[in-house]
C-alpha cells in the first residue's frame, strides 16, 4: 500500500529567516487571541442556565443564544479567510479583536433575549474574520521548520484545549461573579491582544490578491442559515409549517445552487477539488458530524447537571474535565500512534461506535443518578469516542491538499464543525422540546412530572446524539480508503480554529 505524508511542506527553503524577530511574542499575541475564540464556543454553555433565569427566555429559545454564535462563525469562516488576503492580514486581525471586543459587550450588557443573540451573533461574525488571520499570521511568523512545528504545536494545544477550559472558566465566572462575566471577560483578552497586534504585527497585504466570490458567499451563508432556522422553527411552527420546510427546502436549494456555482465561478470561495478526496470527504463529514453531536451533549447535559441535580456552575464544569481528559489522551495516541500503523479505516468508526455508546449510557439518567456511577463513564467513553474522530479527522482533511487549496481546506472544517454544532443544536433542542411536551400531554403538571418531562427530553436528544455517531460510523466506514498513513514528524499537525 502506498503510503502517503500528513503535514509535510516542501515550500520553505531552508535557511530562510523567520518574518519577525519578535515571532514568540507574535505567538502569545496570537495564540490569546484564538484562545477568546475558541473559549466562546463553550463558555456560554455553563452560564445558560443562569443567563434564562435573568432574562425569562424559554427552553424552545435557549439554543439560539449558542446557535447564532456558531452559525455566523461558522458560515463566514471561509469569507473572513478571503477577506484577510484581500485586505490584509493585519488589518483583519485588529478589527476582530475590536469587533469581538464590542460585540461581548453588547452580549454581557444585554437587558433581554433578543439583544443577547444579536450579540452572540456579532461575536461570530467577529470571530470570523480574527481566527482564519490568527492562522495567516502565523503562517507567515514563522518560515523554520523546527520553529514552525513548536509554534503550531502550541497554538494547536491552545486550540484543543480552549473548549474545556471554556466550560471550566465560564463555571468559575458564573458562580462567583455574574454570568455576563463570561462575556466581558473577552473584553481582558481583546485589549492585551489589540496592543500586542498594533506593536508587533507587521502591516500590508499580500501581493497576490483573490478576488471575492460574493455570489457564492451569498449563497452559501443563506443556505445555511435557511437549514439551521428551519429546524429551530420545528418546535413553535411545527414540522408541517412553511416556517419550518419552507427553511428547509429553501436551505437545501441554495447550498446545492452554491455547489453548482462553485464550479462555474473563476474564483471560487470553496474549489470542489478540495472535497474529492475520499479521505478528506470522510474527514468533512466525520468532523460535522460530531460537532452535532457533541455540542449537543454539551447543551443538555449543563441543564441536567445544574436544573436535574442542581450542581452549581463551578461544579458542573469540573463534571466536563474527564471528558476533556479522555478526548486529550486518545488524540495523542490516534494521531501519533494508530493513524500512522493502520490508517483512519479501523480507528475513526470506532471512534463514532463509543461515542453513540456514550449517549446511550446518557439516556439512563435519572433524577437520583449518581456521578461517579452514571454521568462520569458515559464522558469518558463519549471523550475517548471523539478523540479517535476529531484530530484524526481534521488532520487528514488536509492531507495531499496542494498548497493554494491548503487555507481554504483548514476554513473548510472549522466551517462543517461549527455548522455541524448548529444544526444538531438547533435540531436536538426542537426534539428535546417537542418531547417534554408530548410527554405532558394528559398529564397533571406537577413539580414531578414537569422534571420527569425534563428528563425525558434530554434522553430524546441523546438517542438522537446516539444516531448521529452511528450514522457517522457507517459513513466513516464506507468512505475512508484502507492502509497506512505515515506523517512527517518534522512537519506541523494540521491547526484548525
Amino acid at each position: 500500500m502506498t503510503q502517503t505524508t500528513v503535514g509535510a511542506r516542501t515550500d520553505t527553503p531552508s535557511g530562510v529567516k523567520p518574518a519577525s524577530t519578535h515571532r514568540w511574542w507574535v505567538l502569545a499575541v496570537i495564540a490569546l487571541a484564538q484562545l477568546m475564540v475558541v473559549l466562546d464556543a463553550t463558555v456560554m454553555n455553563i452560564a445558560l442556565p443562569s443567563a434564562q433565569h435573568a432574562l425569562g427566555f424559554n427552553d424552545s429559545d435557549r439554543q439560539w443564544v449558542i446557535t447564532a454564535y456558531s452559525l455566523a462563525f461558522g458560515s463566514l469562516l471561509l469569507i473572513g479567510g478571503r477577506l484577510a488576503d484581500l485586505i490584509g492580514r493585519k488589518t483583519v486581525f485588529l478589527v476582530g479583536v475590536v469587533g469581538f471586543a464590542v460585540a461581548s459587550a453588547l452580549a454581557g450588557a444585554a437587558g433581554n433575549f433578543e439583544v443577547l443573540v444579536i450579540g452572540r451573533a456579532l461575536q461570530g461574525m467577529f470571530g470570523a474574520l480574527l481566527a482564519p488571520a490568527a492562522l495567516s499570521l502565523l503562517n507567515t511568523t514563522f518560515t523554520d521548520a523546527k520553529e514552525r512545528a513548536k509554534a503550531f504545536g502550541i497554538y494547536g494545544a491552545i486550540a484543543g484545549a480552549g473548549g474545556g477550559l471554556g466550560l471550566l472558566l465560564g463555571g468559575l465566572l458564573t458562580e462567583h461573579l455574574s454570568w455576563r462575566w463570561t462575556l466581558y471577560v473577552n473584553l481582558v483578552f481583546a485589549v492585551i491582544a489589540l496592543i500586542g497586534g498594533l506593536i508587533l504585527l507587521k502591516p500590508g497585504a499580500p501581493a497576490d490578491r483573490p478576488k471575492l466570490d460574493i455570489p457564492g458567499t451569498l449563497l452559501v451563508t443563506a443556505g445555511l442559515f435557511g437549514l439551521v432556522y428551519g429546524f429551530s422553527n420545528a418546535e413553535t411552527h411545527h414540522w408541517s409549517s412553511p416556517m419550518t420546510w419552507g427553511f428547509l427546502v429553501a436551505g437545501a436549494v441554495l447550498v446545492a445552487a452554491f455547489g453548482w456555482w462553485q464550479t462555474r465561478a473563476s474564483h471560487p470561495l470553496l474549489p470542489l477539488r478540495v472535497l474529492f478526496d475520499r479521505n478528506r470527504g470522510a474527514s468533512f463529514l466525520a468532523v460535522g458530524i460530531s460537532g452535532a453531536g457533541m455540542f449537543g451533549v454539551f447543551l443538555f447535559l449543563t441543564y441536567y447537571l445544574q436544573v436535574s441535580r442542581h450542581y452549581t456552575p463551578v461544579s458542573t464544569g469540573l463534571a466536563f474535565l474527564p471528558m476533556i481528559g479522555a478526548l486529550i489522551v486518545t488524540a495523542q495516541i490516534s494521531t501519533i500512534v494508530l493513524i500512522p500503523r493502520i490508517g483512519p479505516k479501523p480507528v475513526v468508526p470506532l471512534g463514532m461506535g463509543l461515542a453513540a455508546a456514550g449517549m446511550v449510557l446518557l439516556t439512563g439518567l435519572g433524577m437520583n443518578s449518581g456521578y461517579v456511577t452514571t454521568v462520569l463513564p458515559a464522558l469518558v467513553i463519549t471523550g475517548l469516542g471523539l478523540g479517535l474522530v476529531m484530530p484524526p479527522a481534521m488532520s487528514l482533511a488536509t492531507d495531499r491538499i496542494d498548497p493554494a487549496d491548503a487555507g481554504v481546506a483548514s476554513a473548510t472544517v472549522n466551517t462543517m464543525q461549527q455548522i455541524g454544532g448548529s444544526i444538531g443544536t438547533a435540531l436536538l433542542n426542537t426534539l428535546a422540546s417537542s418531547a417534554a411536551t408530548s410527554y405532558l400531554v394528559g398529564k397533571t403538571p406537577s413539580p414531578t412530572v414537569l422534571a420527569q418531562a425534563q428528563l425525558h427530553s434530554y434522553s430524546t436528544a441523546y438517542w438522537w446524539s446516539a444516531g448521529f455517531f452511528v450514522v457517522g460510523l457507517v459513513l466513516t466506514g464506507v468512505l475512508y480508503r484502507r492502509g497506512k498513513i505515515s506523517v512527517d514528524p518534522d512537519a506541523p499537525a494540521a491547526v484548525h480554529m
